[in-house]
């Protein structure tokens, strides 16, 4: 035959089969050409089940109704709606413009589909059996739906603009060659990216993708044991939110919706490692009950993320790292158990603002997920946790970081400077407990008073000099600079000698140290 002869007028082709001729009636009347048997174990697409020439179209075929078709009916607008048919050969819509409405469902592709550069209003591939689809720089004005399929040798959206949505719920996506299952970097969704209940077997790539409002996996399970990385999506940006949070199973699920309460639910679940570096999200990054399975080498990477909200809510990996060195977010809503021990965790140059603790954090914790973050002393998170608690009136927790931030910091020096430390820890806690020193001023000051009034105490002059007073003398060498009349006027011996020595030395490290922590609480006040 002629391909394109005897269309204008709405006449079939010669060589059309049976299926192929109903197909073409259907396309110009805009109706579902249904070819399913009724019995649900023959038409599922996914299983052995054979489907003979009855359910058989050429790819050929359809490429041409949707790049050349016949006119429709009158008052009909053409579409190709098919519903269990089996499509044989390679269906190549590479570079071509669809005008017409395209939708298969329960569809059985006997070879892959090619889209690269194509132009489309609307795709709807539901429930399909694909062997591979690559669709590199496809455009669609509207969405693109790949619900439920089964894609065998992985999917490429490389450079691909989705008008609005792009929907693959419950789809299952096994690698190709190079160990992908999606590759979708640069990739720009005008709405929604929706992949809930996701099953991806090989590496999701959306490096440098953009989606313009939403990028749910909720439920998805994502596993790669071939690679280092099952989700690599640096550079992503997202208008609102990343959810890698819980999805509900079932036929009530509501796509995008919080599950309600009793329905059974399926995580986020990710069986390799996890890069989302410099990504940008407009409200959040959400990974409420998130379970991660690592090894020993793959990380949950968050290096330089910038997002109003960082929901850490997942379990806590048992193996590799959580690293957000570099991060920003505004908001910190997390789980004292969701965070990973020494040596897991990386916050070097992470800043957030607020804290907002689901179930109790105390401070105790908080600081031993602060120290878990630093393997050696590193006073930057220390001084950004005693800044955000400030910042929300707990003035005393910040003292206490901040001491914690000089414990952990004396730990590094050399004997001498430690032992300095533990003095002053000891006596005035580096200042950041100023009242230690009253109070050891003052035991001090009542001990020394009562010693030295049974002290031999002749005077170096003659008659010119005050009256003995020995609670003003224990004062007078307690409090440095501060002259009371009394040091200088009378002669000690022996044991009082050294008393008085002591005396002037433990009151210039109690003034010393003081000084020190008054200057630290100024500089940061």
């Amino acid at each position: 035959m002629t391909e394109g002869a005897g269309i204008r007028g709405g006449d079939l082709p010669d060589d059309l089969t049976a299926a192929e001729a109903g197909m073409w009636q259907a396309f110009r009347n805009g109706t579902v050409y249904d070819l399913s048997s009724g019995d649900t174990v023959v038409d599922d697409p996914h299983g052995g089940h054979p489907w003979g020439p009855e359910r058989t179209v050429r790819a050929r075929i359809v490429c041409w109704l949707l790049l050349d078709g016949p006119p429709a009916l009158a008052g009909r607008v053409p579409s190709l709606k098919l519903t269990g048919v089996q499509i044989s050969g390679i269906l190549d819509l590479a570079g071509g413009t669809v005008v017409p409405y395209l939708e298969m469902k329960g569809c059985r592709f006997e070879r892959e589909i090619l889209l690269p550069e194509a132009r489309f209003t609307t795709a709807r591939f539901v429930d399909c059996s694909v062997p591979r689809l690559e669709a590199a720089r496809v455009h669609t004005e509207g969405d693109l739906h790949l619900p439920r399929c089964r894609f065998h040798n992985g999917v490429r959206l490389t450079d691909a603009h989705i008008g609005t949505d792009l929907l693959m719920n419950q789809a299952i996506v096994y690698r190709d060659r190079s160990g992908r299952s999606i590759a979708a970097d640069g990739m720009t969704v005008g709405q929604d990216l929706q992949a809930e209940l996701l099953e991806s077997h090989g590496e999701l790539s959306l490096r440098s993708a953009t989606i313009g409002v939403s990028l749910s996996l909720r439920g998805a399970r994502l596993v790669n044991p071939y690679t280092r990385l099952a989700l690599n999506a640096p550079q992503l940006t997202v208008g609102r939110t990343l959810y890698l949070t819980p999805a509900g199973v079932g036929a009530s699920m509501l796509s995008g919706a919080t599950p309600a309460r009793g329905t059974r639910i399926q995580r986020f679940e990710c069986q390799g490692g996890i890069r989302l570096d410099d990504g940008r999200f407009g409200d959040a990054v959400d990974l409420e009950r998130a379970r991660f399975t690592f090894t020993d080498e793959q990380e949950l990477s968050l290096r330089r993320v910038q997002a109003p909200e960082l929901r850490f809510l997942g379990e806590k990996p048992q193996r590799g790292k959580v690293v957000l060195s570099g991060a920003r977010v505004g908001n910190l809503v997390d789980r004292a158990t969701a965070w990973p021990g020494p040596g897991s965790l990386h916050m070097g140059g992470f800043v957030y603002e607020n804290l907002v603790p689901h179930g109790p954090f105390p401070l105790a914790q908080r600081l031993e997920w602060v120290a878990a973050a630093t393997a050696e002393y590193n006073p930057e998170p220390y001084e950004r946790l005693a800044a955000v608690l400030r910042t929300g009136g707990e003035d005393e927790d910040a003292r206490e970081v901040l001491l914690a931030k000089q414990r952990r910091r004396r730990e590094s020096l050399p004997l001498a400077a430690k032992v300095w430390g533990y003095i002053q820890d000891w006596t005035v806690a580096y200042g950041y407990r100023p009242g230690r020193a009253a109070v050891w001023m003052a035991v001090l000051w009542a001990a020394s008073s009562m010693a030295f009034a049974h002290a031999s105490h002749p005077p170096l002059k003659g008659g010119d000099h005050p009256a003995w007073n020995p609670a003003l003398f224990a004062l007078d060498l307690l409090l440095p600079v501060i002259d009371l009349g009394q040091v200088g006027f009378w002669q000690l011996r022996g044991g009082w000698q050294w008393l008085a020595a002591a005396m002037v030395l433990v009151g210039w490290i109690l003034a010393t140290t003081v000084a020190a922590g008054a200057t630290r609480l100024l500089r940061r006040g």
